[in-house]
């Protein structure tokens, strides 16, 4: 698929209650790259093989969670493109200046039906993935932990999920790759992608606003999440379900948390996705072998412990 409007997933602002302990978890042990720092506090941070200064910025705060999520656009004239597309369709934007973030352009931010702020901008300070341009080898030196290769989504709770999932297809053109339905036959569940991936967003029905479920990183194999599993034993990371697999998008997965009790994954694999094929639809009662697809089980954590 040609990419010519909304890139792909570009950083996320998580809030921890503790730097120092979300920097080594962050850090040492998920294997994240420190990039940059501003004179606000925040510290940001990027996976291996990300080109872009950050994907992932930690502020410190009195409650754990999600400031905003934020995907690239191609160029200047996209993202105008996509301001206009979301006024015309009534929603509010907020254009951020250049330059509030560390390296990056213009953001212009709205607020969703669920109550998430998203962003969209299209320019980011170049930085690189540690490998010449020229005869690169397939990983540089000196890699961390968990070493991911990507930030790759982020789900997310809230209410008005056909609402919001409406305004993603209608006005940022994502598709509806999958998605769970209720009881009643409404949609509960909305996985949307930007890109060739099976998603990029994902929001689950919750009587609230605005919550975080999880931040998934990119493996590349089925061992690397073996790897990372050791890793989390060994350093006594909480783990609240994996290795295992989903049955929607097919991943490879574990869920596990930072110390301030955001919720991580490690995601391996996923579908090819493409505009032209059905959507996935999960019915109610087959909801936890969509999400658990080893063992069918809800895990009761896994629809409480949101931040």
């Amino acid at each position: 698929m040609a990419m010519t409007g909304i890139l792909r997933p570009g950083h996320v602002q998580l809030r921890v209650m503790e730097l120092g302990p979300a920097l080594h978890h962050y850090k040492e042990m998920v294997g994240l790259i420190e990039t940059a720092r501003d004179a606000e506090g925040r510290v940001y941070l990027k996976a291996w093989d990300e080109q872009d200064l950050f994907s992932i910025v930690l502020r410190e705060a009195d409650r754990p969670g999600m400031d905003f999520y934020g995907f690239k656009v191609l160029d200047a004239k996209t993202l105008e493109h996509y301001a206009k597309r979301l006024t015309d369709y009534g929603v509010a934007i907020e254009r951020i200046p250049a330059g509030e973030l560390k390296g990056t352009g213009e953001r212009v931010r709205f607020e969703t039906p669920s109550g998430h702020l998203i962003e969209l901008y299209a320019q980011k300070q170049h930085f690189g993935n540690g490998l010449p341009d020229v005869n690169p080898d397939v990983w540089p030196d000196g890699l961390k932990g968990m070493h991911p290769s990507r930030f790759d989504h982020v789900l997310l709770n809230g209410d008005s999920i056909p609402e919001t999932a409406k305004l993603f297809q209608e006005a940022l053109d994502f598709d509806l790759s999958e998605r769970i339905v209720g009881p009643d036959g409404s949609m509960v569940g909305a996985f949307l992608a930007c890109s060739t991936k099976a998603h990029d967003v994902a929001f689950i029905h919750e009587e609230s606003k605005g919550r975080l479920h999880h931040v998934s990183f990119h493996l590349e194999s089925w061992d690397e999440i073996r790897h990372a599993a050791d890793i989390m034993s060994k350093n006594y990371i909480p783990v609240e379900y994996g290795p295992g697999r989903h049955g929607l998008t097919r991943g490879l997965t574990i869920y596990f948390f930072d110390p301030s009790g955001n919720r991580n994954e490690t995601f391996h694999g996923g579908y090819i996705r493409y505009p032209d094929h059905p959507v996935i639809t999960w019915t109610h009662e087959e909801t936890p072998k969509g999400i658990f697809y080893y063992g069918h089980k809800m895990v009761e954590s896994f629809v409480t412990a949101n931040t």
